[in-house]
């Protein structure tokens, strides 16, 4: 898909979006192929170019002139090398790197070094900081001064790993992990997570899935969230180490082999796409996609409370679902069970379809 062109690959679906940074190109990616979006950055970035404590670091650099660098993302490195330009650092900074050994983690940290004018001298067998440790050790680190552009959070094991290993390790932070400013919109994901109104949840890095886990904790719903992970909500990370916070946490997130966002875009519409469900009826097959029903040639899309209904009734495949199952989907209230199956009636406007069985529960007719 190209351009402005929207797909209905993803209608009836909802996806939730924890990022911060690029975001917008996630979520008008997601709405092209026609997914709603919630949108709850669990953390913010923040820039850091004038903190006083990068261009010390920046400054601890440019006197200690190490022999190596580490490269970990792009927007960091940029954003390094700005903050530098910006405090009349950026020339200094500049002929230190040029006589340094920089590794990058990946592709995109390659590019931000080369658009720096400097040239990178390798990068890890994945793209993971672990790998890029694992390149500088084996290239020799003993002895020398080795600086590392951190991404976000301090990720100790590494850097106790070149420590180790006979280094004199430098850090600089171009950015920091910040709490959103306002926790509101990431504990409304929270519930529509727990209540099964979102499908699946998107992740671009480590500290922001850690950052659900911790938010869902600190309301007491994390026995929820995890048992709505574990289900019906489906996790997807943009890559394994944005992974591990979730899998520590017993959870089974799916993620891309190639960690960019078109990828992780691809994933999730193929993952959603393969959880519909089909069942035969009176009205023919019907097939639940999301929010989305088709049947007879129709498509039509339901309330959150009609879908979940409608889902129950088609994985029965024409069993009976008892009431009090259904009732637990609409907050245990038999009152507000019935009246969305009166609402989900209304909006199939196919008699016969969703059968009464007394004293028992309900079927797909």
């Amino acid at each position: 898909m190209t351009g402005d062109r929207i797909s209905d690959e993803l209608l009836g679906y909802t996806v939730g979006v924890t990022a911060d940074r690029r975001s917008g190109d996630l979520i008008a990616a997601l709405v092209r192929r026609g997914a709603e979006v919630v949108h709850a950055p669990t953390l913010r970035i923040v820039a850091a170019e004038h903190d006083d404590h990068l261009l010390a670091d920046t400054r601890a650099v440019i006197a200690a002139r190490p022999e190596c660098v580490l490269a970990t993302t792009s927007h960091g490195f940029r954003a390094w090398m700005e903050a530098a330009d910006a405090a009349g650092l950026g020339a200094q900074l500049s002929e230190v790197l040029t006589g340094a050994a920089i590794m990058v983690r990946g592709p995109k940290a390659r590019g931000a070094v080369r658009a720096a004018g400097l040239t990178e001298s390798g990068s890890g067998a994945e793209e993971t900081t672990a790998a890029l440790v694992d390149l500088a050790i084996a290239r020799g680190v003993a002895g020398r001064t080795v600086a590392v552009q951190l991404h976000g959070y301090v990720d100790h094991d590494q850097l106790g790993r070149l420590s180790a290993a006979g280094a004199r390790v430098l850090t600089v932070a171009p950015y920091r992990w910040a709490p959103p400013a306002d926790p509101r919109p990431t504990e409304r994901l929270i519930e529509a997570i727990v209540a099964r109104q979102v499908d699946a949840v998107t992740f671009t890095s480590a500290p922001a899935a850690d950052a659900l886990l911790q938010a869902a904790r600190r309301i007491g719903r994390t026995v929820d969230l995890l048992a709505a992970l574990h289900s019906e909500v489906l996790p997807v990370a943009v890559g394994p180490v944005t992974a591990d916070p979730l899998r520590r946490a017993g959870l089974k997130p799916v993620h891309p082999d190639r960690y960019r966002l078109g990828a992780l875009v691809r994933t999730v519409t193929e993952e959603l796409r393969s959880r519909s469900c089909r069942a035969e009826s009176s009205a023919g097959i019907v097939e639940l996609r999301g929010r989305l029903v088709a049947m007879g040639g129709r498509q039509l899309l339901l309330p959150p409370s009609g879908a979940l209904i409608m889902k129950a009734l088609v994985r029965a495949q024409g069993a009976v679902v008892p009431k009090s199952q259904l009732s637990s989907l609409v907050g245990n209230d038999d009152h507000a069970l019935e009246v969305a199956i009166g609402r989900l009636r209304g909006a199939l406007a196919t008699p016969g379809l969703v059968t009464t069985v007394v004293r028992r529960g309900y079927r797909l007719g």
